[in-house]
């Protein structure tokens, strides 16, 4: 099926990775709403960096105004479900992300990945091995595989972004504890996490759901989603595993 059969035959009725000009994105809140509502989404989550990323994460002080923000889009775009969302940083100290435990209650859910520019949390060792410097392949696979289970088994996360990007990980062992934690597993359109193949191996866990997200770093991309559709299909994933994806009504 190509691309643009897949498109004209599913949609995603929701996109809940969107970043904005509170961290990394080109955009502001509304303009990520209207775009979302433009393609009839149901709801749309603003999850901008986490507060710890050296060079583009949230400011804390920024709290309140991005839920400022959000809450007016609610008024203004009444048929739209509007989230405030953070995209944590998975690190090895505290709760292992950069979102403090007493902060949850100030998102309407937490996602949670793994990104370089943060202090612990292996980024130069896993920044080197993306470049092919494999030295200890195993043990920073080990490493890195207990940092992200050790976030899930510790926080209340809804989405754990992009798995297996930005270096080696333990996909399967991963998506036990998500399937454990009730969390779901990223196929981003963005990074080309999940592969193809860690797909099949994710998937080889009977309760583990998948979502697929744009991770749009600009307005005209939110709703990006038949390149992470296509792969799920290559990878023999069941569509209905995939919370955020339906087939189109025809009528």
């Amino acid at each position: 099926m190509t691309a643009e059969e897949l498109r004209n035959k599913y949609e995603m009725f929701y996109d809940l990775h969107t970043h904005t000009t509170y961290s990394h994105g080109k955009g502001s809140v509304e303009d990520n709403v209207r775009e979302a509502f433009n393609q009839n989404m149901e709801f749309i989550a603003i999850s901008d960096h986490g507060p710890g990323h050296l060079t583009y994460g949230v400011n804390r002080d920024e709290f309140v105004n991005l839920r400022n923000d959000v809450e007016r889009m609610n008024v203004k775009y009444p048929k739209m479900n509007v989230k405030m969302s953070v995209e944590a940083n998975i690190i090895k100290s505290g709760n292992n992300l950069d979102v403090r435990p007493e902060e949850f209650e100030e998102f309407d859910f937490v996602i949670a990945g793994y990104h370089y520019g943060l202090f612990g949390c292996s980024c130069v060792r896993n920044w080197l091995w993306s470049k092919g410097f494999k030295w200890k392949e195993d043990e920073l696979r080990e490493s890195n595989t207990q940092m992200v289970i050790d976030a899930l088994r510790k926080n209340d996360i809804a989405i754990l972004t992009h798995p297996g990007d930005k270096g080696p990980f333990d996909i399967r062992r991963i998506a036990e504890v998500c399937a454990e934690t009730d969390t779901l597993m990223e196929i981003s359109t963005w990074h080309g996490h999940l592969t193809e193949e860690e797909i099949k191996i994710a998937a080889e866990v009977e309760d583990v759901k998948f979502i697929i997200s744009s991770d749009a770093h600009s307005p005209a991309r939110v709703g990006d989603f038949v390149s992470g559709l296509e792969r799920a299909i290559n990878a023999g994933l069941d569509i209905s595993r995939i919370v955020n994806i339906r087939e189109r009504d025809k009528r």
